[in-house]
């Protein structure tokens, strides 16, 4: 069978079409009219509930042009529709300038509103009075906007169409980076190490284009940052909504954990016959084939395990498959990776990923389908009540692939557990060890680029050198892997990557939750999820009783991981 391509026809009907065009003029009349309420300082809660129709018609927009683009990167009617709403997002950016200072200015009428008619936007609104400490005049925040459109969010789309769109030659065919690095999968380590070598050098081949791009945006990052009297983590933590406290106690206990990771990656090499894995082994598969999944066996089984844990979730993921929300297809011009994205005013999700028949392949769709129910459940919400920070977004998404790994692990042959575990080790490692390198290396790109820009040879020594202090021995390290994630490229989040160490850790803390809970788990995580939105992240965790702040916690989520790296060693002794 064909794999799906989505159906965005219930979100606008085209990138031209009439409905498109007047969603991009409602939201132009609602600024004016948010204008027009703060110049006759009008009410708070009027003002507020104006803007977040602001924010959610470009939160639509922005996302469709968006999700047009990851599946034709090619496409210039896409790329054009793009542009509009990024255009627009000037407008938009300058409005949230106007009603942080209009709160500002009429703090004490805005903070007893927090006690009574809004009270519900306690945490968002005084986190809006403190971003306003920040804040320049509304002018050079203007500017300040529109070089970021114009600069590194270019730099972005640069990295991204380089990383889709360019290719050389492998045996015959022409191959991007995306499907090169597919074959770090194969069982063949003649084939994951030709396709490496081809990788490093098409990389190589466009390196100054991707170093002038990643300077770009580190450099454009610390000269607003400085203006707004922020350091590049202090304010990503402030939009994670955690603190200092937090994040050093993930990341003692992540370095903390290396010896166990490496334990588990020595054995892969002894099980692959190698002194030490290179890193186009780490992917390598271990033990006999789990089964391969036809698109339909990967549907019914995610939504038995779906279903097996409440009956909502099931028929949120059928109502998903059912009206194609989901574009599985791998093909020339489509970004690698998958994701999901939620459209406010439509009130649904698409999920994008590259379906390639493996178990892996299927552990990424109920991931995103995790993703999407978490939008289920807060898409009702207001915006700022529903915007959750990274550190959250991970949670449905890892509790959702946890559920499906066990049901599968219930199932198999002793061998396939073997594959299986393994697989579950892999992105384990990724999340943990490759996190923690990936955070090292941004660190330390942002403290040299202050002194000056860096050249792909710093960069590939940066990388090499991150890696050796979390992965340990390799044989052979990946110099470029700065230019192949688009992560270290986001203009509006910089370390876009400790957020997914801690969706990982927080989710398996949240899952041992529910093995202690049992039926009345479901409600408390809905619950949960329901408030990913509107308070802090320590105030979230602790409606599970995770206190995330201490290394304990963070530690009895790892001790699950080490029971599996246990798992592992023994059954491959024997």
């Amino acid at each position: 069978m064909s794999l799906p391509h989505w159906n965005l026809d219930e979100i606008y009907t085209g990138c031209n079409s009439d409905d498109f065009n007047f969603a991009i003029n409602a939201c132009r009349e609602n600024c004016t009219r948010v204008k027009a309420l703060v110049k006759d300082n009008g009410a708070i809660e009027e003002v507020i509930k104006t803007w977040e129709k602001v924010l959610d018609t470009f939160e639509t927009l922005d996302a469709y042009t968006s999700v047009l683009l990851s599946v034709e990167t090619n496409n210039t009617d896409y790329l054009y529709a793009l542009n509009r709403v990024s255009k627009l997002s000037l407008t938009v950016n300058n409005l949230e300038v106007i009603v942080i200072n209009f709160l500002a200015d009429n703090r004490t009428a805005v903070l007893n509103a927090l006690d009574n008619e809004l009270k519900e936007y306690s945490y968002v609104i005084k986190e809006l009075l403190e971003k306003h400490n920040h804040l320049k005049s509304q002018e050079v925040e203007a500017v300040a906007a529109d070089l970021n459109r114009s600069g590194t969010e270019a730099f972005e789309r640069l990295q991204e169409a380089l990383i889709s769109r360019t290719v050389i030659e492998y045996k015959g065919e022409m191959k991007t980076v995306t499907e090169l690095r597919n074959m770090a999968f194969s069982k063949e380590r003649e084939i994951r190490k030709e396709a490496f070598e081809k990788e490093v050098q098409l990389l190589k081949n466009n390196e100054i284009a991707y170093a002038a791009a990643l300077n770009g945006v580190k450099g454009s990052t610390i000269t607003l940052d400085e203006l707004h009297s922020y350091e590049p983590l202090k304010r990503s933590l402030i939009q994670s909504r955690i603190d200092e406290k937090i994040i050093n106690s993930l990341i003692s206990t992540l370095e903390k954990n290396l010896p166990l990771f490496r334990k588990y990656l020595n054995k892969k090499a002894e099980m692959l016959n190698l002194d030490h894995l290179a890193f186009y082994d780490i992917f390598a598969p271990i033990g006999e084939d789990v089964k391969r999944y036809e698109f339909e066996d990967a549907k019914d089984f995610i939504l038995d395990k779906f279903y097996g844990f409440s009956k909502e979730m099931g028929d949120f993921a059928k109502k998903a498959f059912d009206n194609n929300w989901i574009d599985a297809e791998p093909r020339k011009n489509k970004v690698g990776g998958a994701y999901d994205v939620g459209f406010p005013d439509a009130g649904v999700s698409r999920i994008l990923c590259n379906f390639d028949y493996s178990y892996n392949g299927l552990s990424t769709l109920a991931h995103e389908l995790g993703h999407a129910y978490h939008d289920s459940v807060v898409l009702p919400k207001s915006h700022l009540l529903r915007t959750y920070p990274m550190t959250l977004a991970e949670t449905a998404s890892i509790f959702s692939e946890t559920i499906v790994l066990q049901g599968a692990l219930e199932r198999a042959s002793e061998s396939e557990k073997i594959s299986l575990i393994e697989t579950f080790l892999q992105d384990t490692t990724q999340v943990c060890v490759d996190i923690l390198c990936r955070f090292y290396f941004e660190r330390e790109v942002f403290e040299k680029r202050k002194e000056s820009e860096l050249s792909s040879e710093e960069f590939c020594q940066i990388m090499v050198e991150s890696q050796k202090k979390t992965y340990g021995t390799l044989s052979e390290y990946h110099p470029f892997m700065w230019a192949v994630k688009g992560h270290y490229y986001s203009s509006a989040f910089s370390f876009y990557n400790y957020p997914y160490a801690f969706g990982q850790l927080f989710a398996l803390g949240v899952f041992a939750q529910k093995q202690k809970l049992g039926d009345a788990f479901a409600p408390k995580y809905r619950r949960m999820l329901e408030n990913t939105g509107k308070d802090s992240a320590k105030n979230v965790a602790s409606l599970l009783d995770c206190d995330i702040e201490s290394e304990e916690f963070w530690q009895s989520s790892i001790d699950i991981v080490a029971t599996y790296v246990e798992d592992f060693v023994n059954a491959s002794n024997n």
